[in-house]
């Protein structure tokens, strides 16, 4: 599923559309919780906002959780008993059916009391199941793993970035489905009205990345169809990285298995030197070349 969508700052307010607040749990009343980071000078990103629904502190002790259980009546209740004697808070989750009439599949992120817990968990649940508690017995196993969203917040990631965090913001209350951001980075965040921010969904972590991109940046969205086959995405945008187009996001769909695919990306013409039109001109040459039906669909401005 496409995890990310392309909006302005207005009013001092970013706007969050609800299929993506209803996702990260980020609703009207509800208070959000937030990190500013600056990125260095080179690059795209200038300053990249994280909002969540629970505090920075509680980051160490947030784990993600993985029941599998008999797909029976009472085996989720049973499980979530089994959490909650272990004095264990269940957050968001999701459940499922992984093999019909089998297993249901429940992943949950919760709070643990202390970091390191997980071991003990899943412990206590193979004495209880070796002993024949009926407690358990619609349990078939417990995964238990760090969520690691402390990862999010370190000054260089694993691909060498860095960045330099500026500022945890105090509680802001969500309204009108916007985050202000004049409410606590105001002073810093002076100059971004009107300008192009991209949220991008982690949902794993049930975070929101909001980043701010430099001033100069020229996005454009760029659409096109290609043949559903090996090499055609390739095909399709190497002339973009050849002209010095830095592409931001890459969105791919299967339209027709093993015909058509629908590619939208979204990408920064700043040191390439084209304009809109001359996009549209240099990817329709080149789309024309290829093998296949290669269609350029739209190439608009953000």
């Amino acid at each position: 599923m496409k995890s990310w969508e392309f909006t302005r700052v207005e009013g001092g307010k970013i706007r969050i559309d609800g299929w993506l607040a209803d996702s990260m749990g980020l609703v009207d009343g509800g208070y959000v919780y937030s990190t500013l980071f600056k990125y260095p000078e080179q690059g795209p990103k200038r300053y990249e906002l994280i909002l969540s629904m629970y505090p920075q502190e509680n980051f160490r002790t947030l784990a993600h959780v993985t029941v599998f259980a008999d797909d029976v009546p009472g085996s989720t209740v049973q499980a979530a008993r089994f959490l909650a004697d272990r004095k264990i808070r269940i957050l968001n989750s999701v459940s499922l059916t992984g093999i019909s009439d089998t297993t249901i599949i429940w992943t949950i992120l919760a709070d643990l009391n202390f970091a390191g817990e997980g071991d003990l968990v899943k412990e206590r649940l193979q004495a209880l199941k070796a002993a024949g508690d009926p407690s358990v017995d619609k349990i078939q196993y417990v995964s238990v793993k760090p969520a690691n969203i402390g990862r999010i917040f370190r000054a260089k990631n694993d691909e060498g970035s860095l960045k330099t965090e500026l500022r945890h913001g105090a509680p802001v209350t969500m309204t009108g489905e916007s985050f202000d951001i004049s409410k606590e980075y105001g002073d810093i965040l002076d100059d971004v009205e009107g300008s192009e921010v991209m949220i991008t969904l982690d949902p794993g972590s049930w975070l929101v990345s909001v980043v701010f991109f430099e001033r100069d940046t020229d996005l454009v969205r760029i659409e096109m169809d290609v043949p559903d086959c090996f090499g055609s995405v390739d095909s399709a945008l190497s002339v973009l990285a050849d002209a010095g187009v830095n592409l931001i996001s890459v969105f791919t769909k299967v339209i027709i298995a093993y015909q058509t695919m629908d590619i939208e990306a979204v990408a920064d013409l700043k040191n390439s030197g084209l304009s809109v039109d001359g996009v549209k001109e240099l990817v329709s040459a080149h789309l024309a070349k290829q093998n296949g039906v290669f269609e350029l669909k739209d190439v608009t401005r953000l």
